[in-house]
């Protein structure tokens, strides 16, 4: 494998690409293989080692879901995407290393952000995703990537003892909706940012719950942020999401509901961090953040 590392970083993530618009020459390998561009992002930051890292493949053709799988496992990333050119949009797919999902923020932002970035899609252009979750587009703003996603509802329910001893926190309020395609997602509501930063999650614990994902949350006590977050999904194959666009579809409607608002700024807490600015219309949320390319590689398999 051949490296280019850029500004002075190291990888953090990858985003592999086909050379599939002529953009890149194609090289033929002894196993009949052609070589692919490989890029590395971090998602919701404007620096690296911060915010998400995020795995991106941009295909020729349709592959099967088990090749999928499989380069999701080599990456290792919390989520892979796999973006595939049609004629007014892309196919896009996200797969962590255990499981596909129906959504994911961070690797969206990645993959458009690298389709601007490499000159694949002109400046400007909004670009549109044919998903699980409907179509979904990105858009420039300034030096943000905004994406427009479906917004996510929870409903009040008792706490779930299980869940709050694995992660060792009192909620005040618990909240259960649906991740994926049918688990379920439960967002506790605690009474301070301390609380959120200082949770110790054990993780085996939690494995053995009713929960697919769990987001943790509280006001924010800078006024920087309006809320802070953190978010758990061992039973998909992520322990800690470093910073999940897809629980903001969540969190951006519940916190403007509490908060009287329609826009806010979203700060993850995980020990990378990120920040996310949210936008709230209805049944639609736009979210916000900025993304750089920290590592570039060919990859010959």
């Amino acid at each position: 494998m051949k490296v280019a590392v850029g500004r002075g970083s190291l990888p953090t993530a990858s985003l592999c690409i086909s050379d599939i618009w002529g953009n890149y020459p194609k090289v033929v390998q002894s196993n009949g293989g052609t070589q692919m561009k490989l890029f590395q992002v971090d998602a919701f930051t404007d620096r690296p080692f911060a915010g998400n890292p995020a795995g991106v493949c941009i295909l020729s053709d349709t592959r099967p879901d088990g090749w999928m799988l499989s380069v999701a496992r080599e990456m290792n990333l919390s989520e892979t995407a796999f973006v595939t050119r049609q004629r007014d949009a892309y196919g896009l797919r996200w797969f962590t290393p255990k499981t596909e999902v129906p959504l994911c923020g961070h690797a969206t932002l990645a993959s458009a952000h690298i389709l601007w970035e490499e000159k694949l899609e002109a400046e400007g252009t909004i670009i549109r995703f044919q998903t699980k979750s409907g179509t979904l587009q990105a858009r420039q703003a300034g030096k943000r990537v905004e994406m427009d996603f479906p917004a996510r509802r929870v409903e009040p329910v008792n706490g779930n003892n299980d869940i709050n001893e694995s992660l060792q926190v009192s909620p005040l309020r618990t909240y259960n909706g649906t991740y994926a395609t049918d688990g379920d997602l439960f967002l506790l509501e605690v009474e301070s940012e301390d609380i959120v930063r200082r949770i110790a999650p054990d993780y085996q614990r939690l494995l053995s719950t009713a929960a697919l994902a769990v987001i943790v949350t509280s006001r924010s006590s800078s006024s920087e942020y309006d809320f802070v977050s953190r978010f758990f999904a061992p039973a998909a194959g992520v322990n800690e999401d470093p910073v999940t666009g897809s629980a903001h579809c969540y969190l951006t409607p519940y916190w403007g509901t509490k908060l009287g608002k329609k826009e806010m700024v979203g700060y993850q807490a995980s020990e990378r961090s990120g920040v996310i600015y949210c936008k709230w219309t209805d049944d639609r949320v736009w979210l916000g953040g900025k993304a750089i390319t920290v590592f570039k590689a060919e990859l010959l398999a």
